[in-house]
């Protein structure tokens, strides 16, 4: 293992500890001695196990791209609420006036939390659902098809890119 992986190791497996930690602190309540060391004890044999099972690198430790997210977060229910309206536009009209379809989009996102990040905002996203993931492309269902042209994913891709994978392009 070369030394830069080992320091991003080290960097995840600390990482972990800390975020573990605080969700135990956060979601016990109760901070006897027993009661804490028990937490210390499963935190760190947690985190060990993630480390002799190889699972700590980028993408299982989302914490670290926490204030990103949120932003994405908060961009994405400003769209969520945008949708909304032509939906409940729709449901409000006398005629049903949709115009269903399906759609593949093509992604940009590289890693599978970036995929299910993006494919979960577009099921979030009122009118339409992702149905399958297949590689770098998405089946998508949307109640208009004017609302479900690949152009119209462009900036949810963009930006679920960067708050997971942390880059523009691959």
């Amino acid at each position: 293992m070369a030394e830069s992986e080992l320091v991003g190791h080290v960097g995840y497996f600390l990482g972990l500890i800390l975020a573990l930690g605080l969700a135990w602190l956060g979601l016990s309540g109760h901070y006897s001695t027993l009661v804490l060391s028990l937490g210390t004890g499963s935190v760190l044999l947690s985190a060990l196990l993630a480390f002799r099972l190889g699972i700590l690198d980028r993408e299982s430790s989302p914490y670290g791209r926490l204030l990103p997210l949120v932003a994405y977060w908060g961009w994405l229910l400003i769209e969520i609420f945008k949708a909304n309206w032509v939906v409940i536009k729709a449901c409000l009209r006398s005629d049903l006036d949709i115009d269903p379809t399906l759609v593949k989009i093509k992604t940009e996102c590289q890693s599978d939390l970036a995929k299910t990040v993006f494919a979960n905002s577009i099921t979030l996203t009122p009118g339409t659902i992702s149905v399958a993931v297949e590689g770098n492309k998405i089946l998508v269902h949307a109640l208009y098809e004017g609302y479900a042209q690949p152009d119209a994913f462009l900036e949810m891709d963009r930006r679920s890119r960067l708050a997971t994978d942390g880059r523009t392009r691959t």
